[in-house]
C-alpha cells in the first residue's frame, strides 16, 4: 500500500483514530465515524487499512545485522505475572555496556519495537523490550488482538513485570549498571512511573508522548528524564504545566520538547503519522541524553 502522510488526513479524522487506539472508542464506532471521510470510492475500511501499522516500513536495523546479537529472555516477576518475555539486543562484541528498558506501546512487543532495541544496540546499548502481554500469549501478530489482549492484562501486575525486567536488566553480568529506560505513548507513561517506582535504581528516562507521573509522587523521582510531545495531542499535553511545575520545584532534572505540528506517535515509524524529521531529532535527543546520563 502506498505510504501516506499525516497531512493526508483531516485532524478530526486523526483525533478520531487516536480515540480508537486508546481504547476511548471501540472498532465499530470508530468505523462508524469513518464514513463520514469516505468519498471518491474510498472506503471506511481502506481508510482503516492505511490507518493501520505496516511493519515493513520499520525495519532500520535487521536482526542479523553483524553489529549486534538478538534473541529472546524470560524473566521472572514474583510480585507481577509471574514471568516477562521479551527481545534482547546487545553490541555483537563482548563486554560491559549501559543498559536501556525499552517500553512498547499499548499494543505489545511489536516489530517496531524490536528494531528499536536493535536500533540501540548499534549505538553501544543492551536495550531489553519486555511485552507487557506475555500473561495473556504475548503479541498476537496483528494490531486488533493485540488492542483487546491488552485490555485483559492485570495493569498492576504488568507494572511489576516491568520493575521486575528493569531490576533484571541492570544487575545483569554483561551491564555497567547503569540503566535507562525509554517508551513510547502508554510506554511513555511507563517510564514516567518507573523513575517513580524505582527512584535511584533509574539512571535516566525518555518519554515520547506519554502520560505523567502524578504530582505527588515527583518527589520519588532521582533519574534525569527529556520528555518528548507531539503538538497536536492534546489529552497528554494537558497534563505538562502541573508535571514540569512539580518537577522544578522539586529540583529534578529534566527537559521537554514539543514538536509542534507533530501527531502523537510522530516516532513509530509503520504509520501515517510518522514524522521523519521529528522523529530523527527526537532520537538525536534521545541518544544524546543516554550517552551524558549513562555513560
Amino acid at each position: 500500500m502506498e505510504r501516506k502522510q499525516a497531512s493526508d488526513y483531516p485532524q478530526e479524522l486523526l483525533d478520531l483514530f487516536h480515540e480508537y487506539q486508546h481504547g476511548d472508542m471501540d472498532r465499530r464506532t470508530f468505523i462508524d465515524h469513518l464514513g463520514r471521510f469516505a468519498t471518491g470510492g474510498l472506503t471506511a475500511m481502506a481508510i482503516l487499512e492505511s490507518l493501520t501499522p505496516n511493519y515493513a516500513w520499520a525495519q532500520q536495523v535487521p536482526p542479523d545485522d553483524k553489529r549486534i546479537k538478538v534473541g529472546y529472555e524470560t524473566v521472572p516477576s514474583p510480585a507481577g505475572n509471574g514471568s516477562i518475555k521479551g527481545y534482547l539486543a546487545r553490541p555483537a562484541k563482548s563486554g560491559k555496556y549501559p543498559v536501556v528498558l525499552v517500553i512498547h506501546e499499548n499494543r505489545g512487543l511489536n516489530p517496531y519495537i524490536e528494531d528499536v532495541a536493535r536500533r540501540l544496540a548499534t549505538e553501544n546499548f543492551i536495550a531489553f523490550s519486555p511485552d507487557g502481554l506475555t500473561s495473556v500469549g504475548g503479541y498476537p501478530g496483528n494490531e486488533q488482538d493485540a488492542a483487546t489482549a491488552f485490555r485483559k492484562v492485570d495493569g498492576a501486575k504488568m507494572t511489576e513485570d516491568f520493575v521486575a525486567a528493569a531490576k533484571w536488566l541492570k544487575a545483569r553480568s554483561d551491564s555497567t549498571g547503569k540503566l535507562g529506560a525509554v517508551g513510547f505513548c502508554f510506554g511513555g507513561g511507563m517510564v514516567n512511573q518507573l523513575a517513580v517506582l524505582l527512584g535511584k535504581d533509574l539512571n535516566a528516562g525518555v518519554a515520547f508522548y506519554g502520560r505523567q507521573a502524578g504530582v505527588a509522587d515527583v518527589p520519588k523521582i532521582s533519574a534525569p528524564l527529556l520528555l518528548q510531545y507531539a503538538g497536536n495531542d492534546q489529552r497528554i499535553n494537558d497534563g505538562i504545566p502541573a508535571y514540569e511545575e512539580a518537577l522544578k520545584a522539586n529540583k529534578k532534572v529534566y527537559a521537554v520538547h514539543v514538536y509542534d505540528g507533530k501527531q502523537h506517535g510522530f516516532h513509530n515509524d509503520t504509520t501515517p503519522r510518522y514524522d521523519a524529521d521529528a522523529a530523527k531529532l527526537a532520537w538525536t535527543r534521545t541518544l544524546e541524553f543516554f550517552n551524558k546520563h549513562l555513560r
